[in-house]
């Protein structure tokens, strides 16, 4: 196969992932005559990530929090988007290895993100449920959904709590935020889809294993995470780690143990650099040592950008920048910028990283908001929280059908996506097929 690109005289810019900062970056390129810019992306969509949780809640269907990248960049004849993974980067050749075949680049951007961090844990890796794509939301979804399908079957108590009751480990905004609306759907809208259950007996459990909820914001919201969780129902486990899981177990270091089938994983993140970069450039985390002018150490013509990288920023940052939405937009925008200054033998700009505040939300008309100038909480945090995620989203489209389904389910604490989707395979004997796609999924998640 070929990628097929066309040979120009432009300078090209070979952007490998579709996220925040990739996109950005790739967006403000577009209409640039000077630049080709080739996106290579796995899918063929850009995924709004803070929302995973309400996909995986049924609070809204997958395709309201993507966007298709065809449509974001339909009529610009210099952006070529190419669909596949990509195997290496060879610095040398001053080209990257997709399972399309070998791209050129005269600049090479990575915006290749971050992925779930089992921390090396066999068990949990196998037997969690992760949340860090829009297919692991929707597998959630249906995990959970088919729980109280077969939670009506069962004949034990012990086999009834392993299908409802449900335990989340990491106190960090998905954590948080998808307790709050498994803890909200218990209250109201389970009880009336599966009356034969009694959701009294349903417990949710958040195991965090420091000593506060979303650690990385102010005390205020610290607190205020914990007290609306609580009064929501769940059992909020601080200074508690979890050393083990079994599938029906969870065992903790203090010895405890919860009975569950399901162990949802928001304990981490850990960068998914492209392979063929020296050794002495990864930092901690898996991320990319990168300067201030975004530029991999040791490279003039390697770029790295949002959760990948590692950009140490004085006092202020010095294990760089937090791994959320804000930084790599930052990024990809000043990025934009100075590759137009490289081109013009203009001097680069260093970055300076923004903080424009940090929130999340715990429950319906509950939320924790921390701006540089003013924390608060409560109705109108979460009002907050609404508009500032609705604006974030790309597209009208995809704005208009959020809006109506937050809107619906204020009103009336329903909605109609309570659905369990999987795919069919074809009649047959698929049975090695089956097989090997488990095999993927594995080393999928171990990867």
């Amino acid at each position: 196969m070929n990628p097929n690109i066309p040979q120009t005289g432009q300078t090209r810019i070979v952007i490998v992932g579709a996220g925040f900062g990739g996109l950005r970056l790739a967006r403000m390129l577009a209409d640039r005559r000077e630049f080709q810019v080739v996106l290579v992306n796995r899918t063929n969509y850009h995924e709004f990530q803070p929302l995973y949780y309400q996909v995986a809640t049924a609070g809204l269907e997958a395709n309201s929090i993507l966007f298709p990248l065809r449509a974001v960049f339909a009529g610009y004849k210099n952006v070529h988007i190419r669909v596949t993974t990509v195997t290496q980067i060879r610095p040398a050749d001053k080209e990257i290895d997709t399972e399309l075949g070998p791209i050129s680049y005269d600049y090479l951007v990575m915006a290749t993100g971050a992925d779930t961090n089992f921390f090396g844990q066999q068990n949990i890796i196998e037997k969690a449920l992760p949340m860090k794509s829009v297919s692991e939301a929707i597998a959630l979804r249906n995990r959970i959904l088919q729980n109280f399908e077969d939670a009506l079957s069962v004949e034990t108590d012990d086999e009834r709590d392993g299908l409802m009751d449900v335990v989340v480990v990491g106190g960090g905004p998905t954590g948080v935020e998808l307790c709050g609306t498994l803890a909200e759907m218990k209250r109201t809208v389970l009880p009336s889809d599966y009356p034969e259950l009694d959701f009294e007996m349903m417990q949710i459990f958040l195991i965090e294993s420091g000593g506060e909820l979303l650690g990385p914001m102010s005390e205020n919201s610290h607190k205020k995470s914990e007290e609306y969780l609580r009064e929501l129902g769940v059992d909020v486990r601080l200074n508690t780690r979890v050393k083990d899981f079994d599938g029906r177990t969870v065992h903790m270091n203090d010895g405890t143990s919860l009975r569950t089938n399901n162990l949802i994983w928001a304990a981490g993140v850990k960068a998914t650099p492209l392979a063929g970069l020296p050794p002495e450039v990864m930092g901690r985390g898996g991320r990319v040592l990168v300067n201030r002018y975004s530029q991999v150490e040791g490279f003039t013509d390697i770029f790295a950008l949002g959760d990948v990288a590692l950009m140490a920023e004085g006092e202020t940052w010095p294990n760089g920048h937090p791994q959320i939405a804000q930084p790599a937009i930052q990024q990809g925008k000043h990025l934009g910028k100075n590759l137009m200054r490289l081109i013009k033998n203009q001097p680069l700009e260093p970055f300076t990283y923004k903080d424009l505040g940090t929130m999340a939300t715990i429950g319906r008309g509950l939320a924790v908001v921390d701006l540089p100038f003013l924390k608060f909480s409560g109705v109108l945090a979460w009002l907050t929280w609404l508009m500032v995620h609705l604006m974030a989203i790309v597209g009208v489209k995809n704005r208009l059908l959020i809006l109506i389904n937050w809107m619906w389910n204020y009103l009336t604490y329903d909605n109609s996506l309570r659905l369990i989707i999987r795919q069919k395979l074809p009649a047959g004997n698929f049975s090695n097929m089956q097989e090997r796609v488990a095999d993927t999924l594995v080393v999928n998640k171990q990867s």
